[in-house]
């Protein structure tokens, strides 16, 4: 009688496991066991997609102190005999290395979860209704001590800006404190007893925007500091229950690790705290941001490096311009849709290449939030003059190598600048589901020929290692939403085009990465961009033993399953974080 698949696998799986062992005990790589009771803990799956280019594919590893110790082929299998002294877990799964997000935001992100949601509010009716009730769930929020927080609102779904008026006007609403942040975060909805802390007239404020029509309420970029600096901060703990919340978030989509992009010296000590705790899983590389934005201030810089390989800061966060939806991208010629305005820049450039400078002279890997090409161009000017001046008359591309500066969105750079930056190597860091939500009207902003030639380049960029990322909370975080959207270039929550005509064919796909490539955004390059590629995005010998499990294997998976897939099992430090089967 012939024997299943599967348990032809079994079978299969169980004598090499059995074999493996003897095989490297000969070989001397390894002790069998962790001390002198604990047997050696190995993993066996289906098949294991390495990320390594020696060894591409596997189906067994073992963890000792955290990491990969060993990796076993299915090459092996004839040199090997019988071992005692390990303990092997066999799977149907398949796995992968774990997953990072290049750019997010994981103390907003966690905020977020305990505030009003309000991604996909169709009319201020609709957000009206989100706000009463969470009132209700959350009966102490929306007064002076403890504001009313939420995120999502655009302005596209209402016809107009919002005004505080708009919550005025509702009874139910009459008097709260709150504050609401655009989709993008670079603009805040305030209430009127807000504005009513605020000066009776507000004054316009460099690289800012007050929004004033139809109404007083809005303020975007520099102008939501003077909001911010009367927001009831949150204390330490209920910093700590957001991070935690937002970590558990993030192992259920199959994240080991992210790029947490702007964290003031206040919480990057939080974080040093949290890092050596149980609840504390996922591997969190920081991007430094001033208590004052776009300044040098070493004197507040907690420097980690690599806490436990669970947190690092070496990095420092400044931002060259606001958002392409709310008009804040810095161009170089004016909106195809407001032609009296180009947007505005948050630094001028020669304090952009100043403050640069002085970072990159401190030792530090500096990255440019930069969407506009205006801005664009003023943060490869900064880079270029940064390396200049770390190395002289050195090979710039070489130099950069080593300091990895990063443009964060990348997200319309005219074509001179886009040689400019293949010249110099300066890494892109993009997220893919920018490019897909904002396909609806990007050409209205920037008209066809500025989306045509310098606007979300992800294949033509693919030579200077892009790290892929979703800027959670802006978008979702699920890192195959992202990898869905950056190989078909439809939405990931639709699966569909911008073309109602034809809705079936992708925005540009002649930028569309292939799987591999895609994968790589969310594995390896995003460990080059921290340094760590030796440790993460791959499953190999003194890696992060971090990995993913899930039901099939990628490469064999229609792409529209992208979309809505779900992960089986999360690992981070050869321990498992999440499970779905614990979670039914």
């Amino acid at each position: 009688m012939a024997l299943s698949p599967l348990l032809r696998w079994g079978i299969f799986v169980s004598a090499i496991t059995a074999a493996v062992f003897a095989y490297s005990f000969k070989q001397h790589q390894f002790l069998f066991t962790t001390s002198e009771y604990d047997p050696l803990p190995v993993y066996c799956y289906r098949s294991v997609r390495t990320h390594d280019a020696e060894h591409p594919s596997a189906e067994c590893f073992s963890v000792v102190d955290g990491l990969f110790r060993h990796i076993w082929t299915r090459e092996d299998r004839d040199s090997l005999h019988g071992v005692r002294g390990v303990d092997v877990s066999v799977s149907d799964g398949y796995a992968i290395p774990g997953l990072w997000d290049g750019h997010g935001h994981l103390l907003q992100y966690g905020e977020f979860l305990h505030s009003v949601d309000l991604f996909g509010s169709k009319s201020l009716d609709d957000v009206r209704d989100r706000i009463k009730k969470y009132l209700a769930a959350n009966p102490g929020a929306g007064t002076k001590d403890h504001w009313l927080r939420g995120v999502g609102w655009d302005q596209s779904a209402f016809g107009r800006m919002p005004t505080a008026d708009d919550i005025e006007e509702d009874d139910e609403l009459r008097g709260i404190y709150m504050m609401l942040d655009r989709i993008d975060v670079h603009c805040s909805w305030v209430s009127q007893a807000v504005l009513e802390l605020l000066p009776e007239e507000i004054p316009n404020v460099p690289g800012g925007d007050v929004i004033r029509d139809p109404g007083p309420g809005v303020f975007c970029d520099n102008a939501i500091d003077m909001v911010m600096d009367l927001w009831p901060k949150p204390g330490e703990e209920d910093k700590a229950r957001a991070v935690i919340s937002a970590m558990k978030e993030l192992n259920k989509v199959g994240l080991v690790g992210m790029h947490d992009a702007g964290v003031t010296a206040e919480n990057a000590r939080l974080y040093s705290k949290l890092a050596n705790s149980p609840d504390w899983t996922v591997r969190v590389y920081s991007m430094l941001e001033c208590a004052k934005r776009n300044t040098f201030c070493p004197e507040e810089t907690p420097r980690v490096a690599h806490q436990n390989g669970m947190f690092g800061l070496r990095s420092v966060k400044l931002f060259a311009d606001g958002a392409l939806g709310s008009w804040g991208s810095a161009m170089l010629e004016p909106y195809s849709d407001h032609p009296w305005t180009s947007g505005s820049l948050l630094i001028n450039a020669s304090a952009l290449i100043n403050v640069t400078k002085s970072w990159a002279r401190e030792g530090f890997q500096v990255n440019i939030h930069a969407i506009g090409d205006l801005a664009n161009r003023n943060a490869i000017d900064a880079f270029e003059a940064a390396l200049k001046q770390q190395c002289g008359q050195q090979d710039l591309l070489e130099c950069q190598s080593r300091h990895r500066f990063r443009i964060e969105h990348s997200q319309i750079i005219h074509p001179d600048d886009q040689k400019r930056m293949h010249a110099l190597g300066i890494i892109p860091s993009i997220q893919p589901t920018h490019a897909t939500s904002d396909m609806k009207y990007a050409e209205e902003r920037i008209g066809p020929k500025r989306t045509e030639e310098e606007a979300y380049r992800m294949k033509s960029l693919l030579d200077i290692n892009p790290i892929l990322g979703s800027d959670f909370p802006v978008e979702p975080p699920n890192p195959f939403q992202g990898i869905y959207a950056a190989v078909t270039r439809k939405s990931p929550h639709t699966g569909l085009g911008p073309d109602p005509k034809a809705p079936s064919e992708g925005w540009h796909t002649k930028e569309a990465l292939s799987l591999d490539e895609a994968l790589m955004g969310f594995t390896r390059n995003v460990a080059y961009g921290a340094f760590i590629e030796q440790y993460a995005g791959v499953i190999r010998r003194g890696a992060f033993a971090d990995w993913v499990v899930l039901d099939a294997p990628l490469e064999h998976m229609e792409v529209e399953e992208l979309r809505t897939l779900k992960v089986r099992e999360t690992w981070v430090g050869g321990r498992r974080v999440y499970s779905r089967d614990e979670e039914q």
